[in-house]
């Protein structure tokens, strides 16, 4: 297994990295992203107070939305939405976030915050860079695992919270695809993890 220690070379782009050649099939970037949190998590949280490591490291919800690769990413420190762009997404990258940069820049959870666009609707999401990954976004759903005994137990309180939401949508009899589209996917949708 790699290690987040990996640099990219020294003429890497200045704009937004993607995928390294070789992963960017489904399987494999599944793959990839199980395998690099396992590593943050050795690198940066093993034995540390403020994670649950019953959590274990697992991959959920897996689809592409419009030139995004999406999953939900569970780990001992978070829950967290990934969005690892198909293509260049045309955001505005912070020049202390450009791959060369990031090189030898200490990990952080919550890079920038970024809006884009996604189903017509806008987003917020923190920018964030490994090698392995390239630049994507992350959307944090929980940052404190403590309070949960499971990953199921995190996943049902996701649904009851997104159940909530859509009650309250119909409700109001909003139309909001963004948030049906993530509902629908979350909810019944389970990738394979480790840990």
């Amino acid at each position: 297994m790699a290690t987040d220690t990996q640099s990219p070379p020294s003429d890497a782009p200045a704009g937004w990295c993607g995928l390294p050649a070789g992963r960017t099939d489904d399987a494999a970037f599944i793959e990839t992203l199980l395998e690099v949190h396992a590593t943050l998590f050795a690198d940066h949280f093993a034995g540390d107070l403020t994670v649950n490591e019953q959590m274990g490291i697992e991959v959920r919800a897996f689809r592409h939305l419009e030139g995004w690769r999406v999953a939900l990413v569970l780990t001992p420190w978070m829950l967290a939405r990934l969005l690892v762009p198909e293509r260049d997404p045309h955001l505005p990258l912070p020049p202390e976030w450009t791959a060369a940069a990031r090189r030898d820049a200490p990990y952080q959870v919550l890079g920038p915050r970024l809006t884009f666009s996604i189903l017509g609707q806008n987003q917020q999401a923190h920018l964030n860079y490994h090698p392995r990954i390239g630049h994507y976004l992350l959307q944090p759903i929980a940052l404190n695992m403590a309070p949960y005994a499971s990953p199921e137990a995190v996943f049902e309180a996701w649904g009851e919270v997104i159940r909530t939401r859509d009650e309250n949508i119909e409700k109001h009899r909003k139309d909001c695809p963004w948030q049906k589209e993530i509902s629908r996917r979350e909810l019944f949708s389970r990738m394979r993890g480790i840990g």
